[in-house]
Formats: structure tokens, sequence, C-alpha cells
């Protein structure tokens, strides 16, 4: 398990305009999260896991895309996600619940004012009094230490969520434009097939009627330009779904989301380096969550066991009483000093339970917090094998579409010098799409895949796009 420290610890949380500034201290209720940070950062670097993509900085990676719509639909999205601004308002809550856990190191109290006229038969009496009233529970043992230390994990964790969402919500804006701008690629390539398929059957229509070619081959080549039409409002539906994915991750409705055919982006160069992989891993905002959760629970642990022992307090008052009079002429001193010390010895069996059920929750949120490390890394190698495999099946699928438009020439010149028929030029001419369409297919696939590579290695860019948004 996790040693306890004994020294100040200061961690800086700077997520959008919320700056949280945490000290811990003096006491052993919380956990040693730079000595747990240090020990991620030895586990990442013994695993190696991308050590071939050490390169350039990561920092904005969607800008390599050199798309402008990408770059403001990202910058939208940030601002006007509503789940994002919800995490955001939660956090100031945290904040402000931490504040209020802060102040029970203060002694708490009031002044009470008051005056009172009352009567008895032919007596009548007056009196006013005006008192300041102290209640100081020390905190001796510190259990009021380990609660703050608890809700000061709860607000870095929910720190760590908000870092979380910026991730997903930029990811999520980058495939859904890749996805929208591949749909109108493909999109592209079926109404060439079909402007080919009616342009074949008008050829083949007058062969028929010349009694050259067969009904056969018009059939078939119907049915061809059937399953390409087909296609097209499948395209249609998809375009629109990307377009009410980008909607609600910008805040907005579908109908107000435009965008402009931007198939180039497909082709642009785009690879995927991190200046620090390893890091890119451990400052993950999932790995630093699951650590702070340990934290707020090992605390609230800490805070179970001082509640077995006794509580310390001081309270007093002090303040003026006047007899016989409303206001405030002739009146006396009065104060008073009472330490208390209470013990709730006939609740320790409930108060023994009460700790031990907090123990199993620290327990419990350490193994989560190994578990999390542990998918974290697993996580990152399957991202690096996808990006491998996708871009094995790119290049397999740009030869594909290679070999299958020079098939096609050849076919061409082969129908014109009469040693084919039409019908082997056209099955030669709907390959070279079907193969260009697949060309396409692996493209937004292996952009996907980098896109997942840089969700998965988050770590630093996460920082640097908090730190951009002070």
């Amino acid at each position: 398990m996790t040693k306890l420290v004994n020294k100040t610890l200061k961690t800086r949380l700077t997520i959008s305009a919320v700056v949280v500034a945490a000290f811990l201290s003096g006491c052993a209720s919380k956990i040693d999260t730079l000595s747990e940070q240090n020990a991620i950062n030895e586990f990442v670097a013994k695993a190696a896991v991308a050590e071939q993509l050490d390169g350039a900085d990561e920092t904005s990676w969607w800008k390599g895309l050199g798309s402008s719509q990408l770059d403001l639909l990202v910058t939208q999205a940030l601002a006007n996600n509503h789940d994002l601004q919800t995490s955001q308002l939660t956090l100031k809550s945290a904040l402000a619940r931490l504040g209020e856990q802060k102040a029970q190191y203060l002694p708490q109290g009031g002044v009470e004012i008051g005056a009172k006229r009352s009567g008895l038969g032919d007596v009548n009496s007056r009196q006013s009094s005006a008192n300041l009233a102290l209640d100081w529970q020390l905190d001796l043992f510190g259990r009021i230490t380990a609660l703050v230390d608890a809700a000061n994990a709860s607000a870095m964790s929910q720190a760590e969520q908000v870092r979380l969402l910026q991730i997903e919500v930029v990811s999520a804006v980058v495939k859904g434009f890749v996805s929208y701008q591949g749909n109108v690629e493909k999109q592209h390539i079926v109404a060439l097939q079909i402007e080919a398929l009616e342009q074949s059957i008008e050829v083949l229509q007058a062969r028929v009627d010349e009694g050259v070619a067969s009904e056969l081959d018009l059939n078939r080549t119907m049915a061809q330009l059937r399953q390409q039409q087909a296609l097209v409002p499948a395209f249609e539906y998809a375009k629109y779904r990307d377009l009410s994915t980008l909607a609600v991750l910008t805040g907005r409705l579908t109908q107000h989301v435009e965008l402009n055919n931007e198939r180039a982006i497909l082709e642009h160069q785009f690879e995927v380096a991190f200046n620090e992989p390893n890091n890119a891993i451990a400052l993950r905002p999932d790995i630093s969550r699951a650590l702070y959760d340990f934290s707020q629970a090992n605390s609230l642990s800490v805070a179970a066991s001082k509640a077995l022992l006794p509580d310390i307090s001081l309270s007093g008052f002090a303040g003026v009483v006047s007899l016989g009079s409303n206001g405030f002429s002739d009146t006396q001193q009065q104060w008073q000093v009472a330490p208390q010390i209470k013990w709730s010895l006939l609740s320790y069996p409930a108060l023994l339970a009460q700790r031990d059920a907090q123990q199993f929750l620290s327990e419990a949120a350490y193994s989560d917090y190994q578990q999390v490390v542990l998918k974290a890394v697993n996580e990152s190698e399957l991202s690096l094998q996808l990006l491998t495999n996708q871009a094995q099946q790119k290049r397999f699928a740009d030869d594909r579409y290679s070999f299958a438009n020079k098939a096609f020439l050849q076919a061409q010149a082969m129908y014109e010098e009469g040693q084919i028929p039409y019908l082997e030029l056209l099955d030669a001419r709907q390959d070279v799409l079907i193969a260009q369409e697949n060309a396409v297919d692996s493209t937004i696939s292996s952009l996907l895949a980098k896109v997942n590579a840089y969700q998965s290695f988050n770590g630093r860019w996460s920082y640097a796009l908090s730190n951009t948004k002070k």
C-alpha cells in the first residue's frame, strides 16, 4: 500500500478560467501523489509503448490536418459544449465545498442581539441583550485535516474529469469532421459510378436495338445502376449524422452547422508523433483522477479512524444584558468560557463499523487505480497496433486501386481494338471505382486510427490545452 506523507504538496490545476491552488500539509491523511506519479512514470517507461513515435510536439495535433474549418469547430466545441460546461460548474462547486471544509479550522459562531417585553398582571418587565458566541473545535487529532484533504482530492478529481471531457470533445470533433469529408468523397465516387453506368446503359440500349448486344448485358448493367443509386440515400444520412454529431459537440442545432467540402483533407500528410510518449501516458487524466479518488477514499478512512478519538472543543460567549430597559443603558457584562471533551464511547461499535467500511472502500479505490493504470497502458499499445494495421491496409488498398486503374486502361484499349466485349470493359470500370471506394475507406480508417492514437496518448497535449484556457 502507498506510504503516507508528512510534507506539504502543492498541486496546481488549471481548467478553463478556474485555477486551483491546493496545499496539502501536516498529517498522515493523504497519499503521496508525487511518489505515485514517479512510480507510474517508471512503470510506463519499462513498458516502452511508443518509443518509435518519439518526435515532434503533439500540442494542438489536429492542426496538422491543415483545415481552418476543423480548427474553428474545435474552438467552438471547447467553448460551447454543454457537457464540458456542466463539468466545469461541478468543479467550481467542488472548490466551494473545499473552502467550506477549510473554514472548519476557524471558530464558528455569530452575534445575537435581542430585546423583549413581558407582563404579568400589573407588572411589566423589559430586557435587552447583545452576545458574541463562539464554538471552536480543536483539530488536535487531525480529523478536520483529513476531511479537508478528502475535499481537496475530490476537487482535483473533478478537475481531471474536466480535462478528460476536453479530450473526448476534441477527439470526437476531429473524428466527426473526418467522417463527414470521407462520406462526401465516397458519395462523389458513387456519383461517378452512376454516371458511368448510365452512359453504359445508353450504349447497351442502342446495341440491343440494333441486335448487336443481348438484353442480358443490359439487365445486368441496370441492376448495377440500381445498386449504386441505393447508396445515395445512405450517404446522405451518414453526412447528416456526422453534422448532427458535430452540432451536439459544439452546442448547436444540426441545421446551424454548415461545412464546406474539403475532400483534400484525405490526402493531407498527417503523421503521428509525440514529444514524450511515456509522459503522454503517465499524465493521462483517467490515471490522475483514479489517484485522486484513491487519495480521497484514504483521507475519509483516516477521518473515520479519528472519529474514534475524543472531540475537544472550546466554546464561549461575551456580551451585555440590560434589565429593565429595551435599550442598552445600565447594562451588565457577562461572559463564559467552556472547554469541552466529547467521547462517543457508547457509539464505538457503529464507529468501528464505519471505519472498517471506509478502509475497504480505500482498498477498493487503490485496486481501481491500479486497474486504470494497466488499462491505460494496454489501450495505448492497442491504439498503436491499430495504427500499424490500418497503415498496412491503406497501402494494400492503394495498390489495389493502382492495379485496377491500369487494368481498366488496358481493357479500354482492348475494347477499342475489338478484342473484348463491352461487358468486360464495364466490369473493369466497376472494378476500378470499387477499388477507389475501398481506398477511400482505408484512408478514412487510417486517419481515424491516428486520431485514436492521439486520444490514447493524451497526457501532455491535454495539459497544454487546459493551460491555454486560463
